[in-house]
């Protein structure tokens, strides 16, 4: 039986000795891998991505497909999950890696069925490593809808932990429409907000103010200018303040400036007397303000539309200013921006406008050519184009290690001679150095990833991972 605190070290997960460690970017900017995310994620350092925002399969039961004619046309998937889309080995070996999240699957299974566990099992994996590349200063916001948010959510408490979610965000997409008699109609998606910790970067946003609140508050017009403004008090509270109590205007108080400052901005016009006896008060400027103090429901965003530049036909395209809020909230410039499921490349043309780091990564190669074709018109001629990876990275934050069959001799001590997969003792010439998870999946060389077979066990399991192996065997 593979030994629980190996299979946890292997996998690097929050809390590990690895994943504590910083470590720069195994790979370079303007990244694009074609290929299964997980894989790819497994072999990227940890601790070296700022933000991670994710627009994954919302398990809507529908199959979605770009328009022919459309730049993107060829852009396909069928969002419906059974188990046997993914491997059913993850579910266990979650039960070593992640507890609470095998619990969350579980629940999920009990209240609504096979399909949502798939989903389910598929998304927590990949959020693991997730997790585990993400700087202390990092956030991740994950895009989804009502279908299976209530589950996301308990998914992400279980990975990233609940005392670091941040936020529920509503973004409202669309208008109400259609002929909806016995639910309200869906004109919202929801963005899962989570930090790795309390130090995460938070940029804070800010949006006009509405009419109304012009209307009440900025009701004062400037002659000349036409700027609004409203009156601001000039008092300060702290009433024992002798150095500021001075008469202005014929009004005595115990001022915030100094008699100075607010003779040199009545003279500015900038304080004013409404009438001989009031209280000489500040004028605050509307365009001076920030602004409101953006919340949790997001309405001033709207949907990609069906005459709109942007537009290119991609069955769940997000607008770039969508991504615009949250690469600037959660980032900063020089930053690294990752998208597991980088699809039509949104996030990467808003990190880019923005001058952020990217990467990418996305099974189709049409990912890569609407990236270059977007920011190609950002850029023109001088861009060069993503660099395209279709091999898995290599971790470089393990440290310098030695050709992982020197851990021959040591692996037989520790195994005492037995294989793991037959049980049976065995003497050293006949014993094989094996990876837990395959080089090809994204294991490492780490002694933590090895194990030593027999030569039949070694040839049995071939290139898959000792869960599937087990699992097949078993079965």
């Amino acid at each position: 039986m593979v030994n629980p605190l190996r299979q946890i070290a292997l996998y690097s997960p929050a809390g590990s000795v690895y994943s504590q460690r910083m470590a720069q970017a195994n790979f370079s900017n303007r990244t694009v891998w074609v290929g299964d995310n997980l894989h790819v994620m497994r072999g990227i350092n940890s601790a070296c991505i700022d933000l991670i925002y994710l627009d994954p399969p919302f398990n809507s039961n529908q199959d979605y497909a770009a328009p022919i004619g459309s730049i993107a046309a060829g852009a396909a998937f069928k969002d419906t999950w059974t188990l046997s889309d993914i491997d059913v080995h993850e579910h266990g070996e979650l039960a070593d890696r992640n507890p609470a999240a095998y619990s969350v699957i579980e629940a999920a299974r009990n209240a609504s069925g096979k399909s949502m566990m798939s989903y389910l099992i598929m998304m927590a994996v990949r959020l693991i490593e997730m997790e585990r590349i993400l700087k202390p200063t990092g956030s991740i916001y994950l895009h989804c809808d009502p279908t299976a948010s209530h589950y996301l959510k308990l998914l992400m408490d279980a990975v990233f932990g609940r005392e670091n979610f941040r936020n529920e965000i509503i973004w409202k997409r669309t208008n109400t429409k259609g002929d909806a008699r016995k639910n309200l109609p869906k004109n919202h998606d929801i963005l899962l907000r989570y930090s790795k910790s309390e130090s995460c970067t938070w940029n804070p946003v800010y949006v006009p103010h509405d009419r109304e609140y012009i209307d009440k508050f900025y009701r004062f017009v400037e002659e000349g200018t036409g700027r609004r403004y409203r009156l601001g008090d000039l008092t300060s509270p702290q009433k024992n303040r002798p150095n500021l109590t001075y008469e202005f205007l014929g009004v005595t108080r115990v001022w915030r400036w100094t008699r100075e400052r607010m003779q040199k901005a009545y003279e500015n016009g900038i304080v004013i007397q409404t009438k001989p006896g009031n209280v000489p008060a500040v004028k605050r400027y509307l365009d001076e303000q920030k602004g409101t103090q953006l919340g949790g429901v997001w309405t001033d965003i709207k949907p990609v539309q069906s005459q709109a530049k942007e537009r290119l036909g991609y069955p769940t395209q997000k607008p770039v200013k969508l991504l615009d809020r949250i690469v600037e909230a959660s980032s900063n410039e020089g930053d690294i921006v990752f998208d597991p499921f980088c699809g039509c490349a949104t996030t990467l043309v808003a990190a880019d406008r923005l001058e952020r780091q990217w990467a990418g990564i996305d099974l189709s190669p049409l990912a890569v050519k609407l990236v270059n074709e977007r920011i190609r018109e950002d850029r023109g001629a001088l861009w060069g184009g993503a660099n395209v990876v279709d091999t898995l990275p290599k971790r470089t934050d393990l440290g310098a290690l030695p050709n992982y069959r020197s851990h021959r001799h040591r692996l037989y001590g520790e195994q005492e001679g037995v294989c793991r997969g037959c049980d049976t003792h065995f003497p050293f010439k006949v014993m094989e150095v094996d990876h837990l998870l395959p080089r090809s999946r994204g294991g490492t060389d780490h002694v933590e990833n090895l194990q030593l077979l027999c030569s039949h066990c070694n040839r049995s399991k071939g290139n898959r991972t000792m869960s599937e192996w087990r699992a097949e065997r078993s079965a």
